[in-house]
């Protein structure tokens, strides 16, 4: 009976926080993106079969993904060494400029909210307004529609925005895997069997498709030394789904990103691989648009000011953020008393092997095709 009560509990925190964050698609949207798996629970950009309509799961196979030359080696200092905040934070004039972010409702947002709460962004002389948003694909056309001038994304997003043209640029980290901890996870279902990570050989791991999550699953996978064609994956793009699929045990296998990794362990399953293996792989990136950056540099170096303060006071005291957390949906309510809050990074950019690593996957999954400019797609010119 008490699972069955968690397991409702579940999937109603789920649908509230879906309900709760949709808004009003842009009245008169640009033709959508190919987007990157948002970190949301309620994506509803790909259609989802039901479980008796999946198909079989192709393989990996054709050519082998090229790997990194260079190890990918974050700037970020392990989550130990994390300082107090300085006392004496540089001092910048956001001009009373007014900044919109399109939030997905993830963990990555605390430093966000953190500032906004605390004061932070109007100490530097900056507006922020939060645009919330339920997928990545309702993110990414408010931020075409120009209806957002910022967000939360990856490199794989930034190439997708960027592959004809410059129109987004990243401008700090958001979130990193640590070796102490993992941002996103290979969970298998307690009905799998699968105990040793040989195992998965030729098993279907739930994904969304062309995605960070596809990345993570495809790296991760080489460096245990997995051939291509042993990396099996089937599409459901729908947090949700991938949660009830493994919670059935229809689906043995998923890469989840955090919390919802822990709902899923909760619910049963088990983790059997996680980037904090590999942490040169996990991330997340605050990103602009090009035109907006242009327009607004002052407002978008005393937005990070205040990202750095906040920064440094959660990774001060993070158990302090846990009740907030769950107060912003950002976590289950479940998860509170277990749920360790994460270490935010440092000011700090994804370096160049980083990118070229995934234009790399990306390239040759045929997500895009030619070369996309670290140079211009990146920059640390507003980091305090």
């Amino acid at each position: 009976m008490m699972k069955k009560l968690f397991t409702l509990f579940s999937l109603v925190f789920l649908l509230a926080q879906i309900t709760a964050c949709a808004s009003q698609p842009p009245s008169q949207p640009s033709e959508p993106l190919p987007h990157s798996e948002g970190e949301a629970a309620g994506s509803t950009a790909e259609a989802y079969p039901s479980p008796a309509e999946i198909v079989q799961p192709t393989s990996v196979g054709g050519e082998p993904y090229p790997a990194p030359t260079v190890p990918a080696v974050i700037v970020p200092p392990p989550s130990d060494a994390y300082p107090a905040p300085a006392q004496n934070q540089p001092v910048v004039d956001g001009g009373g400029e007014t900044l919109r972010i399109a939030i997905l409702p993830i963990v990555d947002n605390l430093p966000m909210i953190v500032a906004q709460r605390q004061g932070l962004f109007a100490k530097y002389n900056v507006r922020v307004e939060f645009i919330p948003v339920a997928s990545a694909a309702e993110r990414d056309q408010v931020i075409m529609a120009g209806q957002a001038d910022g967000m939360i994304n990856e490199i794989i997003s930034t190439l997708l925005y960027n592959k004809d043209g410059i129109q987004v640029q990243i401008v700090r980290f958001a979130r990193t895997a640590t070796a102490e901890s993992p941002q996103y996870h290979l969970v298998v279902s307690q009905a799998s069997g699968i105990n040793e990570l040989s195992q998965l050989k030729g098993v279907p791991i739930g994904i969304s498709q062309g995605t960070i999550i596809e990345y993570i699953t495809d790296r991760l996978l080489e460096r245990e030394g997995f051939q291509p064609d042993e990396i099996q994956k089937i599409a459901v793009p729908k947090i949700p789904d991938r949660l009830a699929l493994l919670g059935s045990g229809e689906l043995k296998a998923a890469t989840l990103p955090d919390p919802f990794s822990y709902l899923a362990v909760q619910q049963g399953g088990r983790f059997l691989l996680q980037d904090s293996k590999y942490p040169e792989y996990g991330h997340s990136t605050y990103a602009f648009r090009k035109t907006v950056i242009d327009q607004k540099p002052q407002a978008i170096q005393a937005f990070l000011a205040a990202i750095e303060e906040a920064v440094g006071m959660i990774n001060l005291a993070p158990a302090q953020y846990a009740t907030l957390l769950v107060e912003e949906k950002l976590i289950p309510a479940p998860l509170q008393e277990s749920y360790q809050t994460p270490p935010f990074p440092l000011k700090s950019i994804p370096n160049e092997s980083l990118w070229n690593d995934v234009l790399a996957w990306a390239t040759a999954k045929g997500i895009v095709s030619g070369s996309v400019s670290y140079l211009d797609s990146v920059s640390g010119a507003f980091l305090p």
